[in-house]
């Protein structure tokens, strides 16, 4: 096999390819994000060969299978059950909302931590929930996506909704608890359906102080070497018959099928390392015309806008302990995927990556032309031209949602406010009046105002004059001579929507001179004629991409594919262990030593500052059975050569044994191109250990109950 072909495949049984020789390791990378009903047998060889001492049933298919202890955590992170009484663990920034809605500047749980001494003490959360997968199975001959593969977007979604209907009606005649989600795998080339229990009382039970929840902050993210002690524990909890329940006093701690045991003896480089979990989404099978894309049209607006609303959020978080609680966390998860853009932009430029798949799609074009396969469908000519066509109109869309989607939450009230309205002769009007969920806790006026005035402002000067909303005419010309602040304050003091608890009568004659519903109407004009524009491109483009990823398939029909992430439960495996980069070693983890060291330059660094309490306990010592018996060292977190993306956050890292090692949070800097193109050399999983974890749980939090009841025995 070529070197080329070598770069792009996507199998896990794939050595590791270097695209720099200076950054060879001596890891075996094995690349995959692989479901589990159907684990390819070569897959699970080559686990056991690494160090796997678990049967493949035990996987999957046993009543005490491993899958069984591991749950979708509200729909956006991963988490693990660890003990008999239904204790979840996942990361804290996937728990960040739940610790946020309980804090007040009195009681901030965000920055002082939260224990529960009882179960009478801990806290439900509204919206909360955890799924467990019960079963997944292919059903393509069900779908047959052969004979939808050219329907629109729309059409397409309309008739797997009917045809997941009826599956769910199925399910449910068997077992009322269950439900089910259809789902399309190997860019639409197969559908899976997956079945999960749902549990929505779910409470909070124990949380570090942010100053070790997210040690590290903006500054960390996405680095190498990590001391952040990401996690956050929570109770599931069921009816008196152990059935899923909306939360009541009465409800009991759930008795699970399945919980993880913590790992006593820690890991050695080499040792395997295994990651059941939900990652989100990746696009390995992706053309170079979409690399393109993601690059310039996507990233680089991106990036310029949130950097923009970030700056904003920071002073006033800085200026106000409540504006600080409120924004938090929007805050964390707009710098996020900032930071991650900007990561992921260097690392396709550095690896020059959009050329080395385009020579990729070379041998894939020759290798229809030769075979006949897909011949006269897949269109590399017609993909460029449709990308051709998408660029500009995806740069705005971009800048649309930044802007008006994830921005001041005045002009997303004020589209929601104006799409309720029906279309002119519609007949009888069923709803008269809107009111929205009370957003007290995470709104503050004057910080929303300059996220919506310094937005706009920037929206006009990088968009082209088709794609400006009608409100920027009456800013100009409608009274305002340009002055963008005199428009903003003009929204706010004459709008009725950001008024708390506000009943808006919609359709009085009265309310639609509201200047906020006039500039929504103006929105919902412009959003509709942006994505109609995109729709049928995407839908073009889309039967292009999922031509292209059936003949990479079976050109290289002699090795297992993993289908692209999708948020539904796949398995990772590899080894513990560190990467190098020119002279640079990273080391497999750090010490509380290392983590002292930030420490002391919390005067010039924010994001390494920690509380008094917390760095006397850590420069203690006192570690005692906790301390790492191979190094004689604290061990804070590690790094395994692990596929995972976003969803990952909070899932369990798995020994040989399936014992549990640690929780992942984050990847490195150097590898995170990797949602398009896995780098076996580079690409690194961050996770804390879990007697890190254990630590700050037994030493910090005081909370013996919570040690004994994971059969921690001190």
């Amino acid at each position: 096999m070529n070197e080329m072909k070598k770069l792009f495949m996507l199998a896990a049984l794939a050595g590791a390819t270097a695209f720099n020789s200076q950054m060879a390791t001596t890891a075996k990378a094995d690349e995959g994000m692989w479901t589990l009903f159907d684990l390819p047998q070569a897959v699970y060889d080559k686990m056991v060969e690494e160090g796997c001492q678990m049967p493949c049933d035990e996987l999957y298919n046993s009543d005490n299978a491993l899958m069984k202890a591991v749950v979708n955590f509200s729909g956006y992170c991963t988490g693990v059950v660890v003990s008999p009484n239904g204790l979840v663990f996942t990361n804290h920034h996937c728990g960040f909302d739940a610790i946020r809605s309980h804090s007040t500047v009195e009681h901030d749980y965000m920055r002082d931590g939260f224990f529960a001494k009882n179960y009478e003490d801990e806290l439900p959360n509204e919206d909360m929930y955890v799924s467990f997968m019960v079963e997944q199975y292919d059903v393509t001959d069900r779908v047959n996506p052969d004979s939808i593969a050219e329907f629109s977007r729309d059409d397409r979604r309309t008739y797997i909704d009917s045809l997941e209907n009826v599956m769910i009606k199925e399910v449910r005649e068997k077992d009322s608890t269950l439900r089910l989600e259809l789902l399309p795998f190997y860019e639409g080339n197969k559908y899976y359906a997956t079945t999960y229990r749902d549990y929505f009382d779910i409470r909070l039970v124990f949380a570090p102080t942010s100053s070790m929840g997210k040690f590290g902050g903006d500054t960390d993210n996405w680095m190498w070497p990590r001391q952040t002690c990401d996690f956050s524990v929570f109770r599931v909890y069921t009816d008196s018959l152990g059935k899923p329940a909306a939360y009541s006093k009465k409800n009991i701690p759930m008795k699970p099928e399945r919980w993880a045991h913590v790992a006593k003896d820690g890991y050695k480089p080499g040792d395997f390392a295994m990651i059941l979990g939900y990652p989100g989404s990746t696009e390995r099978y992706l053309s170079s015309y979409g690399i393109h894309l993601m690059r310039d049209a996507e990233n680089v607006p991106r990036i310029q806008v949130r950097g923009i609303k970030q700056q904003v959020m920071r002073k006033h978080m800085d200026e106000s302990e409540a504006v600080r609680i409120k924004y938090d966390s929007k805050y964390a998860t707009s710098s996020n995927y900032w930071k991650n853009s900007i990561g992921m932009n260097r690392c396709i430029d550095s690896l020059q990556l959009i050329q080395q798949k385009r020579a990729y799609e070379e041998q894939v074009k020759q290798y229809v032309d030769s075979t006949g396969y897909l011949k006269g469908k897949l269109d590399f000519d017609k993909m460029k031209q449709l990308y051709d066509s998408l660029y500009n109109l995806g740069k705005h869309l971009t800048l649309w949602n930044e802007t008006f989607y994830r921005g001041s939450e005045f002009p997303q009230r004020a589209m929601k406010v104006a799409g309720e309205l029906p279309l002119q002769g519609e007949g009888k009007l069923k709803k008269q009046f809107y009111v929205f969920e009370d957003n007290s806790s995470t709104y503050d006026e004057a910080t929303d105002k300059e996220l919506l005035l310094e937005t706009i402002k920037n929206y006009e000067k990088q968009a082209d004059k088709e794609w400006l909303p009608d409100f920027y005419e009456k800013i100009h010309r409608g009274g305002f001579k340009g002055d963008y602040e005199a428009y903003v304050n003009y929204l706010y003091k004459h709008s009725k929507i950001m008024e708390p608890k506000e009943r808006l009568y919609i359709y009085s004659r009265k309310f639609q001179k509201d200047p906020g519903y006039r500039m929504g109407v103006g929105l919902e004009a412009m959003d509709t004629k942006l994505r109609g524009k995109i729709r049928k491109l995407r839908d073009s483009i889309a039967i292009q991409e999922r031509y292209l990823c059936a003949a990479v398939v079976r050109m290289e029909q002699d090795m297992p594919h993993y289908s692209d992430a999708n948020f539904t439960m796949r398995l990772t495996y590899g080894q513990v262990g560190g990467f190098r980069n020119g002279n640079y070693d990273s080391g497999y983890y750090t010490t509380a030593e290392s983590l002292i060291e930030k420490m002391k330059q919390g005067d010039q660094i924010r994001d390494y500052r920690a509380e008094d309490s917390i760095q006397a306990l850590i420069k203690s010592g006192d570690f005692g059975e906790y301390r790492d018996k191979g190094t004689g060292k604290m061990h804070l977190c590690f790094l395994t050569n692990n596929d995972i993306t976003g969803g990952n956050s909070g899932s369990p890292v798995f020994n040989g044994k399936g014992e549990l090692l640690g929780l992942a949070f984050d990847g490195n800097w150097e590898a995170l191109s990797s949602d398009i193109l896995f780098d076996n050399v580079s690409a690194r999983t961050i996770s804390v250990d879990i007697r890190f974890v254990m630590y700050l749980i037994d030493k910090w939090g005081k909370a013996g109950r919570l040690i004994e009841e994971l059969g921690i025995q001190k």
